[in-house]
């Protein structure tokens, strides 16, 4: 009766469904591991990994790939690692952030120039429909915005959810002190446009003669 049993067990399950079940399991350790790797900026324990087949776009929880994790931890070299081993540049999490969105957010020039030469998108956006060089402007990262800027046929003029260009965003959200108003003189000297207003109609000129923002104000109008 036992031996009829299992022979029906065996019928049953579909050839090789077994042997694809622990495929899955592993891959999800091996994942796993490289995660934990990439987290404590492991680059010899990466390398192997990924030598042993690891998957270089592995993701955690969020969906935030390794490249991610890694642009995040500011780990430059672990992201020129992965970089090397083909991973996307351009895969979002949860929350909409990529290594490249999150890297030109945080003035991280180097990774962003490296992101530049290995696939980033200019039509991928993140959750306030914004560009990498929007909150670069708006958090003053002058290197970024200046590489960003002056990147052939990146959208200097696109228009985030808020209604606000990267000009828009310096002049609303900067200070008005030398940082912006350089990096306004970038923006103007690439070619961006510097009368697109906001949602209520709004320019940036006038925006900036009503914050006070002289200096800002005069580079709009030479």
């Amino acid at each position: 009766m036992k031996s009829i049993i299992v022979f029906l067990v065996a019928v049953m399950i579909p050839a090789g469904s077994c042997h694809s079940a622990l495929d899955l399991k592993e891959n999800e350790i091996m994942d796993k591991d490289i995660l934990q790797l990439v987290q404590q900026n492991d680059i010899s324990g990466v390398t192997k990994a990924l030598e042993n087949g690891a998957n270089v776009n592995a993701a955690d929880s969020d969906r935030r790939s390794l490249l991610l994790i890694a642009t995040i931890g500011k780990q430059i070299e672990m992201a020129k690692l992965l970089v090397k081993y083909k991973a996307d540049v351009n895969l979002q999490a949860d929350n909409k952030d990529n290594a490249f969105l999150y890297a030109g957010a945080s003035g991280q020039t180097e990774l962003v120039q490296l992101y530049l030469n290995n696939g980033a998108r200019f039509d991928v956006f993140n959750r306030y429909n914004g560009s990498a060089l929007i909150p670069a402007c708006e958090r003053g990262h002058i290197e970024t915005v200046r590489l960003l800027a002056n990147t052939k046929n990146f959208p200097i003029d696109h228009i985030n959810r808020l209604g606000w260009t990267a000009l828009m965003e310096a002049i609303v959200l900067g200070d008005g002190s030398r940082k912006y108003q350089e990096i306004v003189q970038i923006l103007k000297d690439a070619g961006a446009k510097m009368d697109i207003p906001d949602h209520d109609g709004v320019t940036p000129l006038q925006h900036a003669q009503s914050k006070g923002f002289k200096e800002i104000a005069a580079i709009i109008k030479s």
